[in-house]
């Protein structure tokens, strides 16, 4: 699971955040005040921050200096301040990305997955989209921390999708990909195994999409990194 602290004193915001994390699976804390988030970056292990500026105790600034000598977690400034001196000068001082307010949702959330890409590196044989994780080391799927037995098709798929968390696959790009053979209009074999493997991931997080359909074209994957 990956966890995400949220530090925004206006509730609303806060709230607002939230909703759009946990709604593509990832975990949230919320902090309103400085010296309270503190406490908890200290205690607990995140990984990605949102932080306000304009905190109350402990303003965002002060935060961020004292955060980054305990921890090299990403953190992505949101702040209706949005003067390049100061987007700068978080930068410098150790942010790793600057959204100004107000936000669309959508690029708020393009941009933790970009940031949580980063952090994981290259080199991590870890896979993940929200509750969902593959290691490609081991070909181990996880849902919520629950093991989710695959064929070897399925973690081919799998794979592709969260490699890929934005691209929309036509059933012609599946088949290529993963079967490695020229495509011959023949969906069954796509569509079989697109069915089983959500059946299976959807058995564990009933509540959760994981592969979404768009009509007519192909399938995406629903929830991201």
């Amino acid at each position: 699971m990956t966890n995400i602290l949220v530090i925004e004193d206006d509730k609303e915001i806060n709230q607002l955040l939230c909703s759009i994390l946990s709604g593509n699976g990832y975990q949230c804390v919320s902090e309103f005040a400085g010296n309270s988030a503190y406490g908890t970056m200290k205690d607990r292990k995140f990984d990605l921050v949102l932080l306000d500026l304009m905190l109350p105790q402990i303003p965002g600034e002060e935060l961020l200096r004292h955060y980054r000598r305990i921890s090299d977690t990403p953190v992505i400034i949101l702040s209706a301040r949005g003067e390049t001196s100061v987007k700068v000068d978080m930068l410098r001082t150790g942010a790793d990305d600057y959204i100004t307010k107000p936000f669309d949702n959508e690029e708020v959330l393009a941009r933790v997955e970009s940031n949580l890409r980063r952090s994981r590196g290259s080199s991590s044989p870890l896979l993940a989209a929200g509750p969902l994780e593959f290691n490609t080391e081991t070909n181990c799927c996880t849902v919520a921390g629950k093991e989710v037995p695959l064929t070897g098709m399925e973690m081919k798929i799998l794979r592709l999708f969260l490699e890929n968390p934005r691209k929309l696959f036509t059933k012609a790009n599946l088949f290529t990909s993963v079967w490695k053979e020229e495509y011959h209009y023949d969906d069954n074999a796509v569509n079989t195994h697109i069915s089983n493997l959500r059946r299976k991931l959807k058995s564990v997080c009933p509540d959760q999409q994981f592969i979404e359909t768009v009509w007519g074209i192909g399938y995406k994957l629903a929830v991201h990194s």
